[in-house]
Order: structure tokens, then sequence, then C-alpha cells
């Protein structure tokens, strides 16, 4: 009897504690700003996706703060990442945005990683990242054929090795065999575009998500052109696009493809808070965001913007981000060697 009154008085004074972290987390975020920091350039997809959720997450978050985006753009959102995990306050009023493919670069060891994934507190992904490369009908280059016949090396467009166009142009490089030179340091889509618009590159390969609105009028226009697609199932408006892995002649190459692009495209656009980010606070930014996913405004703003909406929870990305330090010794050696040499 008194072991059973010794358990509930536990029980009350845990469900107490709990309901006092949680009061307090609703508290804390009266009268505050909430910080994004993208870390690539204004204009690209990462950046529209942040604005649009930046003017409508405040709705859901108890005590309504503000939410303003900053761009920390450098080496490929490296810079951004470093400093969430390095410098930022982890107060729950600054939230990371930055290339998920640099999970993968810390696996493959990296040079200039500062952070270890599995200590970030992932909220969650607005979208999934499946790539397509997309070249410029200036270019010569409207197809696949013409691509594998071309006599020179096709530009594509880099921001830095082991980022999205980087990554996926390497190894389409060494899995197809298709003629291709990254050319990188870009700071973002936004600049790879103007740079294939003027001619300096022949196209580049990212998120269709993020092409499909940012290039939106050249896509209509027939001025740039959809030629594969880095992804495991082709997408209903591309259905004549070829899959990369269909194409791949052996299961090394195919394993490639799954492994560098297709496996990190789930966590490859994470909003992420920085370790010791106090519990109560990172599970109810989890629930805000959740919620601003199903907010009838925050969804015709997406359906405006043209963005796809294909969330991943922050759970999920935990488990996803986990995984990706179980790849088997030879693959990340051979990973490392198509990547970063």
């Amino acid at each position: 009897m008194r072991r059973g009154l010794i358990a509930s008085v536990v029980a009350v004074a845990v469900l107490a504690s709990a309901g006092a972290d949680s009061a307090r987390a609703q508290s804390f975020y009266e009268g505050k700003t909430v910080r994004i920091i993208v870390g690539l350039a204004a204009g690209g997809g990462f950046d529209t996706y942040a604005r649009v959720l930046a003017r409508h997450w405040g709705k859901h978050i108890p005590g309504n703060p503000t939410i303003i985006v900053e761009n920390m753009v450098g080496a490929g959102s490296l810079i951004a990442a470093n400093h969430l995990y390095r410098v930022a306050k982890a107060d729950g009023l600054i939230v990371g945005n930055f290339d998920g493919s640099l999970v993968l670069s810390q696996v493959l060891g990296q040079p200039g990683i500062e952070f270890d994934a599995r200590k970030f507190h992932f909220i969650g992904a607005t979208a999934r990242e499946e790539v397509v490369c997309a070249l410029t009908k200036a270019s010569g280059i409207t197809s696949l054929d013409k691509w594998m016949a071309a006599t020179a090396p096709v530009k594509l467009g880099g921001i830095l090795p082991g980022a999205t166009p980087d990554k996926a142009g390497r190894t389409l490089k060494a899995a197809l065999g298709l003629p291709i030179q990254v050319v990188t340091g870009y700071k973002g889509t936004s600049e790879i575009r103007l740079a294939a618009t003027g001619g300096e590159l022949a196209g580049a390969c990212w998120s269709w998500e993020s092409m499909r609105a940012a290039w939106r009028n050249a896509l209509d226009a027939g001025e740039v052109v959809p030629i594969v697609q880095v992804t495991a199932k082709p997408f209903p408006d591309l259905p004549n696009v070829p899959l990369a892995v269909n194409l791949a002649k052996n299961d090394e190459a195919r394993r490639l493809i799954q492994v560098a692009v297709q496996n990190v495209s789930a966590y490859a656009r994470p909003f992420v808070l920085p370790p010791a980010t106090p519990k109560e606070r990172v599970q109810l930014l989890r629930k805000a965001f959740q919620e601003t996913l199903k907010d009838p405004a925050f969804l015709a703003e997406i359906e405006k913007t043209k963005l796809t909406l294909d969330p991943v929870t922050g759970e999920e990305l935990e488990k996803l981000v986990a995984d990706a330090f179980t790849i088997e010794p030879a693959l990340s050696a051979k990973l490392k060697a198509i990547l970063y040499n």
C-alpha cells in the first residue's frame, strides 16, 4: 500500500514537472524573435521554402514570436552548419537550414566539418530533395543521347564538393560515364541559374521541387530542359525523362546513385536546432512545425509559389541521419574518391 502511494506521488510529480517545463517553453517565446539561418543564397530553393515557412510558423508557436530569415552564405552552407553547432546559442531562438548532404560529407570525412550531425535536434523538413539534372537549350544538350555523345565535358554548376549539385554531377559521371565537368564555387542555385542563362554553364542538378519553382519561366518556354532524374521513382510531370538508376549497367553503379543521391534526399533540407537546446522547446517547435504544414494559408502560398510539400518529421530525420553512419567501409572509400578527388 505504502509503495503504491509512493509510486503515485512520484508519477504526479513527474507529470507536474513536465507540465511546468511545457508552460515555461510556451511563455518563453512571447515577445521574442526566432531567426532561421539559411546557409545558401537568397532567391534559391532553400531560401524560398524558409521564407514561406517563416510567414506562417509563428502563428502556431505559443507566444507567437516574430520569425525572420537570414542568409549565412559560404562553403555550400558549411559555414552556417558549423555556426549552428559551435557558435549559435542553444535557446530555441536560432534555427538552422543548411544542405543536409553535409551529413554524408561528415560520414566520408570531408575536411572543414566541425559538427556532429547526430547531436543536432531536427525539427523537420518541408520537402525532400529529389534531384533532376536540367540543361539549357542553348547548350545543345537537349536529350540524354546528345549528352552521351558530347565530345567535350558538359559544364554543370556546383557549390562545394559534397553539396547536392556537386555530388549529383560527380556521381553521374562515375556511375553512368556521362561527360561532365562540375564547376564549383557558386553561392547557391540562384547563382547557378544566372550562370547557365548567361552561357557560363550548361546547367546543373538539384531539387526538382525548387528548380521548377525558381526556373519556371525558362522551363515553360523550353529554354531549360530536364534530362535525367536522379530519383527512385519518376515525377508525374516528367514521365519521359529517364531515371539515372535505370541507366546504370551494374550493381555498383546503382548503389553509388542510391547512397550518394537518392538516400540523402529525405534529410537534404532539414530545419535544425543546436545541440543542448532544451528538450521542451525542441518538442514545442516540432509540434508547431507540423501544425504549420496543415495551415490553409501556408498551403495556399505553397501552391501559389509552385513549391512541393513532401514533409519529413524531426523523428524521421534523426533516424535517417543515424542510418547514414552505417555505410559499409568499402563503399565509403569509393564515394570519398568520387566526390572529393
